[in-house]
Parts: structure tokens; sequence; C-alpha cells
């Protein structure tokens, strides 16, 4: 490993940390957080459930392409749709963050067998989206600092976790869709 190597990775190990820690905890606090409630005039965002569900959907493209695109050494393409699917991850969160500090949360409304499988659905996404956070970020660096070994390695582990976030994320909002109000 080189010097300059160590430095990228030293440098980011930090923050990784943080952001690991901080993005989830964020989250769940500003989850409990409803403006209305609160007394200020804002209006629901219940516009953007259909998009931040369509963001997870092009999310999952993208990752699939690029896994495709550096199986075919493409690698340029590679990390373009890399960081576009990052790019992706962040403007679903913002967006799934907003509409909770404005809406109502929605109860699923199904019973019987479906209702078991939503709530599955859901918690394991919830749980890998957390999960998923450190993994990105350190698969992120290890590629910035040119450490492809240790890159792919972990890339392994990563990529089937945040397919796996991004596509649940989509079902999720297909099974309660018909219960938003």
């Amino acid at each position: 490993m080189s010097n300059s190597a160590t430095q990228v990775e030293k440098k980011y190990n930090k923050w990784i940390v943080v952001l690991s820690i901080v993005i989830p905890v964020a989250v769940a606090m500003l989850f409990r957080v409803n403006l209305r409630k609160m007394g200020f005039d804002v209006e629901p965002l219940t516009f953007l459930p259909p998009i931040y569900a369509t963001i997870n959907g092009i999310t999952a493209i993208l990752l699939v392409t690029a896994f495709w695109a550096v199986k075919n050494k493409k690698i340029t393409l590679h990390e373009r749709l890399m960081k576009m699917a990052i790019g992706c991850s962040v403007l679903f969160l913002l967006m799934y963050i907003a509409y909770h500090m404005t809406s109502d949360s929605t109860a699923f409304g199904g019973e019987g067998v479906i209702r078991y499988v939503y709530y599955f659905i859901l918690v394991t996404h919830i749980i890998l989206s957390i999960v998923i956070i450190p993994f990105v970020l350190v698969t992120y660096v290890r590629a910035l600092a040119k450490r492809f070994d240790k890159h792919k390695k972990i890339a392994r582990i990563t990529f089937p976790i945040w397919l796996y976030v991004a596509v649940t994320g989509v079902i999720v909002y297909i099974m309660i869709s018909p219960y938003y109000a």
C-alpha cells in the first residue's frame, strides 16, 4: 500500500465513522419532527413518495449497470454510474426526510399474510439501509485511494446489500401506496 493511499483512507476514516452514526440518528430524530404539528404553516409534501421511490428504482438500475460496466472493463463508466448512484441515494434521503417532516406517517392497511410480508420487507429494508452507509463510504474511499484490491473485496458485500435496499424501497412504496391519504 502506498503512503498516499494510506493518507487518503485515513483522511476519510473519521468521516466514515461520523456519517455512519450521524445519518441514521439524524433521520430517526427528524422522522419524529412534524413541522405542521409544531405550528409551522407548511404544506405536506405528499407528492414526494412516488418521486423518491422512482429514485430508488433509478439507483437500482445504476447499480446493476455499474456492475455490468466494471465487469466489461468500462471503468470510467463504472465510476460515473457509482457517483450517480450515491447522488441518487443522497437525493432520496433528503426527500424522505422532507416528506416525513411535513406529512403524517401512512399506516399499512393490508391484512393477513401480506401484512407479514410487508413488514418483513420494510424492517429488512430499514435495517440494511443503516448498515449500507459505512459499506458505501468505505467502498468509495477505497476507490478514491486507488486500493482496487480492497475496493473489489468490499464491493462484493456492498453491491448486493445496496441493491436490496434500492429494490425493496420501491417494493415498500408499491405496497403502501394504496393507503396514502
